[in-house]
């Protein structure tokens, strides 16, 4: 009796295996634990290498295992997996044990390049009078020197002729009358993180006092009158 093939389709290979995606497709990101549930050794070094690059100090042992919610064992795995990540004599940072707990550090291959970069001079912060010339430009421009005087009730020309040196402000045209109109950069922008200017704080949010809040009410009335005399 001959015997009858088996009609039973064969399973497809291809749905053993799991699928590849297309070609140069970037893995997925690992989803973060639920609460309470520890991680994996790889994400726990990665969490101990970003507490060593936030703390300006060395973290002892038992801080990066109480931050992390893991084990000390876990805890020293984890620095050893980095301590091979940073080896000495490959990266421009290495991971260091001093002072009772663990940093990370420039490679001492980097000290006169580093010396060279931080002896440069850094630019000091803004003035009182900077700062109020940079908030009144922010808030009205464009606005005219002599606008920023009237609601500061004070000389503004040191003041925001160092902003424009500096960058944070720029001649955005002139007025009917001639007077240079101000603006703020690209630079004001990024170095106070905005992404645009209704980025702004809310201004409605300012709380002065009730003198402070009679003296800047004087100051802005007697700002316009004259903005609209001159117009």
């Amino acid at each position: 009796m001959s015997e009858q093939p088996d009609d039973t389709p064969a399973p497809e290979a291809a749905s053993a295996a799991p699928d590849a995606g297309e070609p140069g497709d970037k893995p997925a990101p690992a989803a973060a634990p639920a609460a309470g549930e520890p991680v994996g050794m790889q994400d726990l070094a990665r969490i101990v290498e970003a507490l060593l690059f936030l703390s300006p100090d060395p973290v002892s042992l038992d801080a990066l295992a109480d931050a992390c919610q893991a084990d000390e064992d876990r805890v020293v795995a984890a620095l050893h997996r980095l301590r091979e990540h940073y080896a000495e004599g490959y990266r421009g940072v290495v991971l260091r044990e001093v002072a009772g707990g663990f940093t990370l550090a420039t490679d001492p291959v980097a000290e006169p390049a580093a010396r060279r970069l931080l002896a440069k001079p850094r630019t000091p912060p803004l003035t009182q009078a900077q700062a109020e010339c940079l908030a009144v430009v922010a808030y009205l421009q464009p606005v005219s020197r002599p606008e920023i005087a009237r609601i500061r009730g004070v000389a503004s020309e040191s003041a925001v002729g160092t902003l424009l040196e500096r960058g944070l402000i720029e001649e955005g045209g002139r007025s009917r009358f001639g007077a240079v109109m101000y603006r703020t950069t690209d630079l004001f922008q990024k170095l106070f993180g905005l992404e645009a200017l209704d980025a702004l704080p809310d201004i409605a949010q300012f709380d002065p006092t009730p003198e402070d809040e009679q003296e800047l009410r004087d100051r802005l009335l007697k700002a316009g009158e004259q903005r609209q005399s001159a117009d």
